[in-house]
């Protein structure tokens, strides 16, 4: 029943019940309230393709509870936290700086939640390999489902965890890594880290910055100003500096570790200027922070003989950047979550909404959007997992995957806020966040331009596109039989990137440099397709079914495909033909009647 009372404007002579029905609130239910596990085909798809029948026999009951835990209470909490944002309590009733940032119960309550639920947690990764599962896939997808909720709240949970507990334990004296560990007792998503990079100068030009260390003891006394620091209310930052006497360059920084108190209990000095007013991501509390004499402590090796203008082994950057990729991977998840959503909430959109006499879900033009934006979210997907959980992991994967990834979350919710019409536009609608949200991934752990220039870093220096290839023939070797004509265009398609590839190294270095963003385009749409075609081999031989060749062959038509002089409006309508495989493949609403 409705919620809502009849007015007179619902009784105008030209009205009535049935064109009442068109904008009747109930009708409009978008992604929450649905099991986002069980109201997905396609994650359930790749958890029976990583974990085997077994595995997903164990595992299914767990995914089940928790997209109905991402679907509805954290989903809701999400949009409350985005209405309420953390704010800071800088002081106390004496004046006394606390730099307190207070975070509202909608987050407070879904973090616990979180914590409480994460297939990254020790005791879950235990049960998991106990059962012979392996966790790595379910992890993957705990993350791939926080994010189509808020992403802000996966950067608070997980922005830095890893790169803590990891360097810590290699570098930190042994009372230090004693409390790290206290810190971390419930896995790396607990929301306790930070990494702290930005400056005025810019997060990219990282030797511009002037935060400066100076030896305490076995400690360090850090002062400096970081321009953006999220996940503030954290209590274990990983912070750049540069040694005191260090060469003023990249060369020159190290990281450190600085904890919200002291060794002695004390706190530290740490201190919050303001939190930021962001656009979106606003259940993350992002600051400009200050360290005044902070205790620190070197997360790289303390050498006897330095290398002069370098702090320890002068490695430490570069150490600390290697975990950069997994950075990166986290934030080319958080933009395929923006894109799901988007596509759920459009599915839902417009299956409700009536217009010219019919739903828009049936109308051919919305059909072909809805259906570019299944192809072009099947395909993130393919690239996100295949990121994470493909052996060896590629070196330039992850910043591959980031570019593709990060703008579609942003297209696909500004295509969403379209398909809404005005409605989208509007706050209490749920596209407007997720399009304040998904534009930060693109700026986040590096522009285009900074992944651009880290797959060129990645060929010449580690000839990391060699082993790129390889991935991309295993990959296309294991298409489907029957789909001859799109396996062999990305088989060429992948011989054209090697001679592509070879050409650019024989540019100019200005030229090279300008031409790596088409290039990287283009190993990045050529990398999807493949992968897409291996997950077609994969389900016809073990589910015999074709959807995903359906997909494959729809993005390898749109990204590789020479589309000729009349730009494929000849060409076959497989995505109004075979809408209804694509859309109840992409989803079911779970629903009771």
């Amino acid at each position: 029943m409705a919620s809502y009372l009849i007015e007179p404007v619902d009784r105008l002579p030209f009205g009535g019940p049935e064109k009442a029905r068109r904008y009747a609130t109930e009708r409009y239910q978008g992604a929450v309230g649905l099991n986002w596990y069980t109201s997905d085909p396609t994650l359930r798809f790749l958890m029976r393709r990583h974990l085997g029948a077994a595995g997903l026999e164990w595992a299914e009951p767990r995914l089940a509870e928790l997209g109905a835990l991402m679907g509805g209470p954290i989903a809701e909490r999400a949009e409350e936290t985005d209405r309420n944002p953390p704010r800071l309590e800088k002081y106390d009733r004496w004046g006394r700086d606390v730099s307190r940032v207070v975070m509202p119960p909608s987050f407070e309550a879904a973090r616990a939640d979180l914590v409480a639920t994460s297939f990254t947690r020790p005791e879950f990764v235990a049960a998991a390999k106990a059962a012979g599962v392996d966790p790595a896939p379910l992890g993957v997808a705990w993350s791939y489902l926080l994010d189509q909720a808020d992403i802000g709240m996966a950067c608070a949970l997980g922005t830095g965890g890893d790169m803590v507990v990891g360097l810590t334990e290699l570098f930190a004296p042994e009372d230090v890594k004693a409390r790290v560990r206290e810190i971390f007792a419930a896995g790396e998503f607990s929301g306790e880290a930070a990494q702290m990079l930005t400056e005025r100068s810019g997060g990219s030009d990282l030797g511009a910055l002037e935060a400066t260390a100076v030896p305490d003891g076995d400690a360090w006394r850090l002062d400096g100003f970081k321009w953006f620091a999220s996940n503030a209310n954290g209590s274990a930052f990983v912070v750049l500096a540069k040694p005191e006497g260090a060469v003023d360059g990249v060369r020159g920084i190290a990281p450190f570790l600085v904890l919200t108190e002291r060794r002695d209990g004390s706190r530290n000095g740490v201190r919050i200027r303001r939190l930021k007013d962001k656009l979106g991501t606003r259940s993350v509390a992002s600051a400009e922070i200050e360290f005044t004499g902070a205790e620190a402590f070197l997360l790289a090796p303390a050498t006897s003989a330095p290398v002069e203008g370098q702090a320890g082994d002068g490695k430490g950057l570069a150490r600390m950047m290697e975990l950069t990729n997994g950075a990166r991977l986290g934030i080319a998840a958080m933009g395929l979550g923006c894109a799901r959503r988007s596509l759920v909430e459009s599915l839902c959109y417009a299956r409700a909404r009536e217009a010219f006499g019919a739903p828009l879900y049936d109308q051919p033009l919305m059909r072909r959007k809805l259906a570019e934006l299944i192809v072009e979210t099947e395909a993130a997907q393919a690239l996100v997992f295949d990121g994470y959980l493909g052996r060896p992991r590629l070196r330039i994967g992850a910043a591959l995957i980031k570019l593709r990834t990060a703008r579609l979350g942003v297209t696909a919710a500004s295509d969403a806020i379209e398909i809404h019409g005005g409605n989208g536009y509007i706050e209490q609608w749920p596209v407007a966040r997720i399009l304040r949200d998904a534009q930060v991934n693109p700026i986040w752990e590096g522009g285009d331009n900074i992944l651009c220039l880290d797959v060129r870093r990645g060929m010449e220096r580690e000839r990391a596109h060699l082993p790129f290839l390889e991935r991309l023939d295993e990959a296309a070797a294991r298409a489907p039989e029957g789909d001859d004509a799109t396996a062999d265009l990305v088989r060429r398609r992948i011989g054209d990137l090697r001679e592509a590839i070879g050409r650019w190294h024989g540019l100019d270095r200005a030229t090279a440099e300008a031409r790596l963003y088409p290039l990287a385009l283009y190993m990045a749409d050529v990398y999807a397709a493949a992968l897409l075609l291996e997950q077609a081999g994969w389900e016809r031989s073990e589910l015999g079914t074709d959807r995903k060749a359906l997909v494959a062959r729809l993005y390898a038509g749109a990204r590789l495909a020479d589309r000729g002089p009349l730009r494929g409006i000849d060409g076959p309508a497989e995505d109004l033909e075979r809408f209804k495989d694509l859309a109840d493949g992409a989803l079911v609403d779970t629903r009771p009647e």
